[in-house]
């Protein structure tokens, strides 16, 4: 980045670089399925329609643990799956092999019938398993795309698309549901199918870039393929050992552990906090939408800000934001409210998500980006465990949601402690110990 360039002419020449902009599409392709079916259609359909007739509780219950299995697996799979991609130089290959799983079981749901919970749940994880599978592949990919000093501005430049491409085709689905006869579908039950299938075409159109233009890092472990399965635990053990000559890498994936716990509870648990206040559900979804638009400058500048500020001080403010944000939304009384909400939501959260995985590739060794990244994904995924908890429990004890959202103050505060003792490298690109 040369010195005194503009900001815009730093965003275009992020969109000139062919192999940053291949990268970047990736993020444009799958985030349509975090938006549409996991954040969107996927919960409200599961429950109207594979649930018919049945009680909300049990419904309620049935998603959770489809959502739990799916968490599970990525626990136990993603670091032994990085480490097998590094030996085997096989970070594209194992990212098709899980973009195509995702992208399969999203337009399988399609055939799911009236009442069948049971395989729309199978379904679901196995394309939750292909999304979140894949993601590890992805970031491990940055350090083919980029040098270490442009680190935030690209990883914030992928968020960036990713909020507006997951916004775009949402935007879409949005308007075949409310619109069916527009769009010749028969009634919002059929919009609604066919979008999942929507999501699998973009996601898969929109990987190619990415295949076709981006190389595959060389790593010390050969091209023979990984090893195979003994070896990626053989490598496990290697890396939790060497956890200890990089132990700000490991204090940082501490510290990123528990703010990007509360941030994860924060966007999973806002709809049914608004559900519990008595907003209608349209409004919630017209909230959602703002936050992807919003999400897409704002993860531009969050990369922009850290480039010149450092990426620790733009993730302080970042959680800094989400803490006041939480305090916040414990007095919420209208639906305005919630939308100021949701801007704010959207200035912040591509961004502190963006700067973590960039700060974290900064501790990274490049030849084995697969398995620390397979780490910071574990971490990352399985988060929003001790949020939901807290949530539920206080809210269980005291009678009250409002409490049970100001209880993520908590795990926020403690992610913003952790941070502060970690230490930036030295030196852009040389890990730090």
């Amino acid at each position: 980045m040369a010195d005194g360039e503009s900001a815009w002419g730093r965003v275009r020449r992020l969109f000139q670089d062919r192999r940053v902009f291949a990268w970047g599409l990736y993020d444009w392709a799958n985030s349509v399925f975090a938006t549409t079916v996991i954040a969107g259609f996927f919960p409200i359909f599961f429950k109207e329609y594979w649930n018919s007739g049945v009680d909300a509780v049990v419904s309620t219950a049935r998603l959770g643990y489809a959502n739990s299995i799916a968490s599970a697996i990525l626990l136990i799979a993603a670091p032994i799956l990085g480490t097998m991609a590094d030996q085997g130089n096989a970070r594209k290959r194992f990212l098709g092999a899980f973009t195509a799983l995702g992208v399969a079981m999203s337009a399988a749901l399609w055939f799911a019938p009236e009442g069948g919970w049971a395989l729309a749940s199978v379904l679901y994880v196995l394309a939750a398993v292909g999304f979140s599978g894949a993601i590890v592949f992805y970031d491990a990919l940055i350090v083919a795309v980029s040098p270490a000093r442009r680190y935030d501005e690209v990883s914030a430049f992928g968020f960036s698309l990713g909020y507006i491409g997951g916004g775009v085709l949402f935007g879409v689905n949005v308007a075949m549901t409310l619109w069916p006869a527009s769009f010749g579908l028969a009634g919002q039950a059929e919009a609604v199918r066919l979008s999942f299938v929507t999501v699998a075409l973009w996601w898969l159109v929109f990987s190619i870039p990415l295949f076709r233009a981006v190389p595959e890092p060389r790593s010390a472990g050969g091209a023979g393929g990984g090893g195979g399965l003994l070896a990626g635990f053989r490598v496990l053990g290697r890396t939790l050992r060497n956890y200890r000559a990089h132990r700000m890498a490991g204090l940082f994936l501490l510290a990123y552990f528990f703010y990007i716990d509360g941030v994860h509870t924060i966007i999973r648990m806002a709809v049914d906090y608004g559900l519990s206040l008595g907003f209608p559900s349209e409004s919630l979804i017209v909230a959602l939408l703002i936050t992807q638009f919003v999400g897409f400058p704002a993860a531009l500048g969050f990369g922009l800000a850290a480039a010149r500020f450092g990426p620790k001080p733009a993730l302080y403010f970042g959680v800094a934001v989400y803490v006041g944000l939480t305090v916040y939304a414990f007095f919420l009384s209208s639906v305005v409210e919630f939308y100021v909400l949701a801007v704010v939501v959207g200035l912040v959260q591509g961004g502190v998500q963006a700067i973590s995985r960039s700060m974290y590739a900064r501790f990274v060794p490049p030849e084995k980006s697969g398995e620390f990244f397979g780490f910071f994904n574990m971490l990352g995924r399985f988060a929003a465990v001790i949020g939901p908890a807290l949530v539920g429990i206080t809210g269980t004890v005291t009678g009250s949601s409002r409490l049970g959202i100001l209880s993520v103050v908590l795990v926020l505060l403690i992610g913003m402690v952790l941070l502060g003792l970690v230490r930036e490298p030295q030196a852009a690109g040389a890990p730090a110990s």
